[in-house]
């Protein structure tokens, strides 16, 4: 017991000390802000044609929970993914693994730290929203229980099982990173289409991990009974529909059920014995590789019992000395360090995609294939500006001749070269069709992407924070949030307004991690 609580201790204050998280902290207390809109927004995050809920302690406790578990579960597993992946890379696992704890109370601290990190973002998004409940109040008197019910009930089993299943996909899929995100944004996108495909039930309330059409019923019961209309399930996410005429409606909770309350118990048995049945299969760090048995045998030239005379070092047998002081051979090198990481084969599916933006329709490969073709390079770019301190030859790096205006330089023009590579397909379908504003929006895009990998592995000196702003990006490109869209495949009223945002935004980032790596040079 006692290694297993040193084991969640350490695990919990490593991760909640990084910058990663405490920048996903931030992000997510804004949001909280943001989830429960006045009336007078020209946003609503839960969309019922017609209606507004009155801001009252049940509307404001129940809407900020559902929010905070969809939103935490959709991108807290790219946060807490990688436990496994640092005792492995910093070594630590060699000692855990002499040590007498078990594979299943190792991946179960792993996954109660998962928990915790996740369970502390909650925590804060559950004290922002009875803080905006007062800012914001209404004249309605404040019910406790209307915020910590739904706050226990509805995120802490869903974060259960996102933890679990973050254990479980390091344990089968080790270091492919790429290959995790997707299998488990796949499996999250077909869960959220089931549950938004089915009528509640009792066996849809079983199988919804985040208790959504619960809620969802819920309000449209509520409705339903008050304004004798029929509603469809409400739907949840940012929708911008403008400010609309709107009637209000008291919403006073859920009465909770106890079918749904033992199916939220099972969720957590469930995730448990995920991480139990993962114990099986876990390598516990033993990664010894076949050694060669071929010896290589020194030949030594026979004496007569002399002492050999050392020959020296003849310079003009040597190569000629040749000064390049230009940064394309840092490009190059570059280049290739992107190209060949990762597994070869995953280049098929690269190549796959890349051939299918040639026939696809251009709106579909602009708006669809590309995004994803992009983030499928995200463990690429991740580790651009941070491959030097995790391999620890930062000390050289900036002692090299003008590290500032060479070397930083040359990766960013490696990421976006191989961004622009990507997307050449649609650029030149555009060129064809003689579409510039298109094309100059590509490219920008590619050099946000970059610029943002640039920025923040600077700042943080870790990749986990890119992950996570990049995965966000994507998602909202690929489900039309407008202003979130970066690679200019939808309409814009203000077309001049919107390159020139991205161009501005692009600057900064640039700017920002230029005085930033300029100080971690003078100040290494």
């Amino acid at each position: 017991m006692k290694y297993f609580y040193n084991l969640l201790q350490a695990d919990y204050l490593q991760r909640t000390r990084s910058y990663s998280f405490l920048i996903t902290l931030v992000f997510t207390v804004y949001m909280a802000y943001l989830f429960v809109p006045l009336h007078t927004a020209s946003y609503t995050t839960l969309n019922v044609p017609g209606f507004k809920g009155a801001y009252n302690s049940a509307w404001a406790g129940y809407v900020s929970a559902i929010m905070v578990t969809v939103m935490l579960s959709m991108y807290g597993f790219v946060l807490v993914n990688s436990g496994i992946k640092k005792d492995m890379d910093t070594e630590v696992g060699l000692i855990i693994a002499c040590t007498p704890i078990s594979n299943f109370n190792y991946l179960l601290s792993k996954m109660l730290s998962n928990l915790m990190v996740l369970l502390t973002i909650v925590c804060c998004t559950f004290m922002v929203s009875i803080i905006m409940f007062f800012i914001r109040g209404s004249g309605y008197p404040f019910v406790l229980a209307n915020f910590v019910l739904p706050y226990l009930i509805l995120p802490v089993p869903a974060m259960f099982l996102v933890s679990a299943l973050a254990v479980l996909a390091e344990v089968f899929l080790g270091k492919k990173t790429v290959l995790q995100f997707l299998l488990y944004f796949m499996l999250f996108g077909i869960t959220m289409a089931a549950i938004k495909s089915q009528h509640a039930n009792s066996l849809t309330t079983l199988i919804d991990p985040f208790g959504l059409t619960t809620i969802t019923s819920s309000i449209a019961q509520e409705i339903s009974s008050g304004f004798h209309t029929e509603i469809k399930d409400p739907s949840f996410g940012f929708i911008f529909s403008g400010k609309k005429a709107f009637q209000v409606f008291i919403y006073e909770g859920v009465h909770w059920q106890l079918p749904f309350l033992i199916s939220r118990l099972l969720w957590i048995g469930i995730s448990i014995l995920l991480v139990y049945v993962s114990s099986f299969f876990f390598h516990r760090f033993d990664f010894q590789q076949p050694v060669s048995q071929k010896k290589v045998v020194a030949k030594v030239k026979e004496t007569d019992g002399l002492n050999l005379i050392p020959k020296g070092i003849h310079r003009n047998l040597m190569p000629a000395l040749v000064t390049d002081y230009s940064i394309f051979p840092f490009v190059k090198t570059e280049l290739l360090l992107l190209i060949r990481k990762g597994n070869k084969w995953f280049w098929l599916v690269n190549m796959g995609l890349w051939i299918g933006m040639c026939f696809a329709p251009l709106t579909i490969a602009h708006a669809y294939l590309l995004p994803v073709l992009w983030f499928l390079q995200v463990t690429r770019w991740s580790d651009l500006t941070t491959k030097e301190k995790t391999n620890r030859v930062h000390y050289f790096t900036f002692a090299a001749y003008r590290p500032l205006f060479r070397i930083l330089p040359a990766q960013i023009l490696s990421g976006v070269l191989l961004a622009i590579v990507l997307a050449l397909p649609v650029i030149l379908r555009y060129a064809i069709a003689g579409d510039v504003y298109s094309i100059v929006n590509i490219i920008n895009g590619a050099i946000l992407i970059i610029s943002l990998a640039v920025c923040t592995g600077i700042i943080t000196g870790g990749k986990k924070l890119y992950e996570i702003v990049f995965f966000m990006l994507s998602y909202a490109v690929v489900n039309k949030l407008t202003f979130i869209d970066y690679l200019g495949s939808m309409s814009h009223d203000n077309r001049i307004g919107y390159t020139l945002i991205l161009t501005g935004l692009n600057m900064t980032a640039l700017l920002i991690s230029f005085m930033v790596r300029n100080y971690q040079s003078r100040h290494l």
